[in-house]
């Protein structure tokens, strides 16, 4: 072989290398933009559904696409395509209205059109009562971020879907709300963590259907102790094995 044929062999080499990963970077966005994105929990808000350093794919085609479903929310084009509604109770990420440079996660509670409100604690939705069940305490400090035996309760709304609540403190400002009357194309938004949320009873307010990044699926990877999953030392102490593949939703 002379040295010109080596030369260009390796040439050739490198160049498939390179192919190869800008396949790989295209077909990752791809699956980001369109199918599933990755999506890390950033707050207590969604105790004791969602905790601190889980790790969740939020399925990008459940709802349609917007604007906000590619990468750094180009102005495209307005509202949705293929558009679909969440129904009530889904967990989905939205963008902030006020700052869609900021990704919050929720849960579906009011639909267009629905009034929503919260007596003493108790959500009411359309003028009725949603089943509420006091399912006893949590004394972990891990899910409640109390060094407390923290109440719990367990909703279900009028579709059948259940999860479970925290009442961190009774009385709170968020325990007892005005009536809310959700707009055309909007939605009314609530963290299970009732008393640590920010939500559309205060300054997220409803959220358009435009927003909505995703609807939360399932976790893959759960770590505790405030640690980054690139810390492998800690995983043996710190890694929540019984989070791993569980629903981000119940």
């Amino acid at each position: 072989m002379t040295v010109a044929e080596k030369t260009e062999k390796k040439s050739g080499g490198i160049g498939e290398v390179i192919s190869v990963i800008v396949q790989a970077l295209i077909l990752a966005l791809l699956i980001r933009t369109f199918l599933f994105q990755p999506f890390s929990i950033p707050s207590g808000s969604m105790r004791p559904t969602l905790l601190e350093g889980d790790y969740l794919f939020v399925s990008k085609f459940s709802y349609g696409y917007s604007r906000y479903s590619f990468p750094f929310g180009p102005d495209l084009f307005e509202g949705r395509v293929w558009a679909d509604a969440p129904e009530r109770g889904d967990v989905v990420v939205f963008k902030l209205p006020s700052n869609p440079r900021l990704d919050y996660i929720k849960r579906v509670i009011g639909l267009p059109g629905d009034t929503v409100q919260i007596r003493e604690g108790a959500l009411m939705l359309n003028g009725e009562p949603v089943e509420r069940e006091a399912v006893g305490t949590i004394d972990d400090v891990d899910i409640t971020e109390q060094n407390r035996p923290v109440q719990v309760y367990r909703e279900t709304l009028p579709n059948g879907v259940s999860y479970r609540t925290l009442d961190v403190t009774q009385g709170t400002v968020g325990d007892d709300t005005r009536e809310f009357v959700v707009p055309e194309g909007h939605f009314f938004m609530l963290g299970d963590n009732r008393d640590n949320s920010a939500d559309s009873r205060f300054n997220v307010g409803y959220v358009p259907h435009e927003n909505l990044v995703g609807r939360a699926n399932i976790i893959f990877f759960s770590i505790a102790g405030g640690a980054s999953p690139l810390e492998i030392w800690r995983w043996p102490t710190e890694l929540r094995f019984d989070r791993f593949f569980r629903s981000a939703s119940r």
